[in-house]
């Protein structure tokens, strides 16, 4: 992006801003517009018609403006893959979880350094597809050292770091259970507390029990960290009310819904965190979006970038699953990685292309939102303004 103090993309087509009060519908869509951009501040200056003054100057020429993706849900500090594990699962086999296990072990080989290569890596792919925000969550270490390293490199990158320790019972606390959420609670919190806002627990048959994951979320609440919960991915579970019960930012997969689980999060301010791309890559059924929507819960759409389950970094690909499969709009989906993101984050200066918020936006190669899931695989991010972890393109 350009050092010059005032930046304008100028001859927009069609901008989405996500605020009503600028432009029509949901979405507040302004056709023929431009929008200054501060680059001292990283603010949005002023949203009107096309042909705004500015010190330096891009021309959309008539393509699609809209809010830089917001990815509330990966797992970028990892080393290894599982490639063979995936393609053992498109022949029948199972997702268990079981997997994460032997990402776990690579990652407490690789060093911090490759570490720090590997995410930057991944970073700038997910910033050239138009992601401008991202969490990120330990979850490979799973003992003191490694959970604290992941969250030391983490932090590097980003703001949104989460302490991940509950993800799966390690090796040599096999039979062990209590006493490695024990360990989760106490030592191992108060190493990495200091690197992460965050605190999440995987609640899920073959990973942690509804006490377990209470535990752990009481645990980091006490030691000041926010709340947010794997729940409900393989099957029907406590994960959903634990979390609106804990009143945690976020529960994430939410693949197997009761009608009692969506009247609960419909009635609160926990987000649904829904993760197509890892349903698509374990063949597990999609859920049907339109049932949380209707009965008034906030949806928000995440990539889950990680080496067994999603390894997948394109909100693009996301957002065309979600109107394939999920019944969700065009216009739904596009809220769900923008302003869902931003509110699973619980941050109001992400999402929108509005006066004072952040300055992150994307160009498309399109005239319209609607390729992104029109035209699926194609890769229509033309710029994408607002660094991830570092990176501009």
């Amino acid at each position: 992006m350009t050092t010059a103090p005032t930046h304008v993309i100028d001859n927009i087509g069609v901008l989405v801003t996500n605020d009503p009060s600028l432009g029509e519908g949901p979405l507040g869509i302004v056709k023929n517009a431009s929008l200054v951009l501060d680059n001292t501040s990283d603010a949005v200056i002023a949203v009107g018609p096309a042909g705004a003054v500015a010190d330096d100057r891009t021309d959309a020429n008539g393509a699609c403006v809209l809010p830089g993706f917001v990815d509330s849900h990966t797992h970028l500090v990892f080393a290894g893959d599982r490639a063979e594990e995936f393609t053992a699962r498109m022949t029948g086999q199972p997702y268990d979880g079981g997997g994460i296990r032997v990402t776990t072990d690579a990652t407490r080989s690789a060093t911090t350094d490759e570490l720090h290569r590997l995410v930057r890596l991944r970073l700038a792919e997910a910033h050239r597809a138009g992601t401008t925000t991202i969490e990120i969550k330990s979850g490979y270490g799973l003992n003191i050292e490694d959970e604290a390293r992941s969250l030391q490199v983490a932090e590097a990158y980003t703001t949104e770091t989460t302490f991940l320790g509950a993800h799966l019972l390690p090796n040599e606390f096999a039979g062990r259970s209590g006493d490695y959420i024990d360990l989760v609670c106490k030592e191992m919190l108060e190493a990495s507390a200091p690197h992460a806002k965050w605190v999440d627990a995987f609640c899920e048959v073959g990973a942690f029990d509804e006490d377990e994951c209470r535990a752990v979320l009481d645990a980091g609440r006490e030691a000041g960290l926010g709340l947010r919960l794997h729940g409900n991915q393989l099957g029907e579970g406590p994960g959903v009310q634990l979390a609106v019960e804990c009143g945690c930012a976020s529960v994430d997969h939410c693949t197997h819904l009761t009608d009692a689980d969506i009247e609960a999060l419909a009635g609160s301010d926990t987000v649904a965190t829904l993760l197509p791309a890892a349903d698509f890559s374990t063949k597990q059924p999609y859920i049907d979006a339109r049932r949380l929507i209707d009965a008034g819960a906030t949806v928000a759409i995440a990539s889950n970038c990680n080496p067994g389950s999603s390894y997948t970094t394109s909100m693009s690909f996301c957002i065309a699953i979600a109107v394939r499969e999920m019944n969700m709009t065009i216009d739904e989906a596009i809220q769900a990685v923008t302003i869902g993101g931003a509110e699973a984050l619980r941050r109001d200066d992400i999402g929108r292309l509005a006066p004072g918020m952040a300055a992150h936006a994307i160009v498309l190669d399109a005239p319209s939102y609607h390729h992104l899931a029109y035209r699926p695989g194609v890769p229509l991010i033309a710029k994408t303004f607002g660094p991830l972890g570092g990176f501009e393109s």
